[in-house]
C-alpha cells in the first residue's frame, strides 16, 4: 500500500482527524495511506476515523476493521503498514534528528504489520512487543503477526532479536521466520518461510482491489485506479502473485520500493535490500 508523489498536495487538505487531537501531544508521524475503516485514539481524546494526512502522536492507538488498512510514516523515515483487523499502540517514540538518535516501541495486541526501518532501526533502537515476546530490530524490514496461536516474526532484511521469559533467538537471514507460542515458551528456531505464506502476507499488507489508500486518483499502471483510470501508481495490488521463488522475491521488492517511493525514503535503503 503506497502513494505517489502527488500525495504532498493531498496532505495539506486532509486534516479532519487532526482537528480533535490534543495540541500538547507530540507528533511522531503522519498517516500516508488509509483504507476505511481505520480508527485512531490519541491519548486523552476520543476515537476518530483516521484520514490521509492526519498527524500520528505519541501514545496513539490504531485500530483497523476487516476492510481497513493504513500506512504510517514516522519522522525518522520508518514506516508501518498495518493490516486489517489489527490493534496496536505507538507506545514510545523519541527521535532527535540532529543526533539521529532516540527509540521507538510499538505494542501489537492483535493482527499484523510490516515494519520498514528508518534511522532508529539502523541504530538498533526500534522494537515491537506482543504479549509473547519483545522483538528488537536492527536495520530490518520484517512482518509480525499476533493472534491466539502466538506471534510469528518474518525477517525480510536485517537482524531481528526475539526475547521472552524463556529464551532468545536471533534471525539474521532473509525469508526466515520464528514462531513464539507464548511468553513462557522459548521462541522456536528459525525456519525458511514457504512461498505461499509470503504470498499471503504480501496480499494482506497491500491495498485491496477497489481501494486507493484514501487518495482519489491514485492508479495502477495496467488497471487504472484499481479499475478506474489511466494514471500510474504503486498503490494497487498486482494479482495474482506468482509464488515461485524469484517472482516472490521480486514481488516483495516491489512492495518495499513502492513504500519508499511513496514515503520519500532514500535510495540507499533500496540498495541495501537489493544487495541482501
Amino acid at each position: 500500500m503506497t502513494l505517489s508523489r502527488s500525495l504532498a498536495v493531498v496532505l495539506t487538505l486532509a486534516v479532519t482527524a487532526a482537528v480533535s487531537r490534543p495540541t500538547s501531544a507530540q507528533q511522531v508521524g503522519t498517516a500516508t495511506a488509509v483504507n476505511p475503516m481505520t480508527e485512531s485514539t490519541p491519548p486523552g481524546a476520543t476515537t476518530v476515523n483516521l484520514t490521509v494526512g492526519a498527524n500520528i502522536v505519541h501514545k496513539e492507538r490504531i485500530h483497523t476493521t476487516p476492510t481497513g488498512s493504513v500506512q504510517l510514516l514516522f519522522v525518522d523515515k520508518s514506516t508501518l503498514s498495518i493490516a486489517p483487523n489489527t490493534n496496536l499502540l505507538i507506545d514510545e517514540y523519541v527521535y532527535d534528528p540532529k543526533s539521529n538518535s532516540g527509540h521507538m516501541l510499538t505494542n501489537l495486541t492483535e493482527g499484523a504489520l510490516r515494519f520498514v526501518g528508518g534511522a532508529l532501526s539502523h541504530q538498533g533502537d526500534a522494537s515491537i512487543t506482543t504479549q509473547d515476546a519483545a522483538i528488537g530490530i536492527r536495520g530490518a524490514t520484517l512482518t509480525v503477526e499476533h493472534n491466539g496461536n502466538g506471534t510469528k516474526v518474518i525477517n525480510h532484511f536485517g537482524i531481528i532479536t526475539i526475547t521472552n521469559g524463556a529464551g532468545t533467538v536471533t534471525i539474521s537471514r532473509p525469508d526466515f521466520f520464528v514462531v513464539i507460542p507464548n511468553w513462557n515458551t522459548a521462541p522456536y528456531q528459525p525456519e525458511r518461510i514457504k512461498h505461499e505464506d509470503n504470498d499471503y502476507y504480501l496480499r494482506l499488507l497491500t491495498s485491496q482491489p477497489g481501494q486507493n489508500g484514501g487518495v482519489p486518483g491514485l492508479t495502477d499502471v495496467t488497471i487504472g485506479e484499481c479499475g478506474l483510470g489511466p494514471r500510474p501508481s504503486f498503490n494497487c495490488p498486482t494479482t495474482p502473485w506468482n509464488t515461485t521463488g524469484t517472482a516472490e522475491s521480486n514481488a516483495f521488492q516491489t512492495v518495499i520500493q513502492g513504500t519508499q517511493f511513496g514515503t520519500s525514503t532514500t535510495g540507499p535503503q533500496q540498495q541495501r535490500y537489493r544487495g541482501r
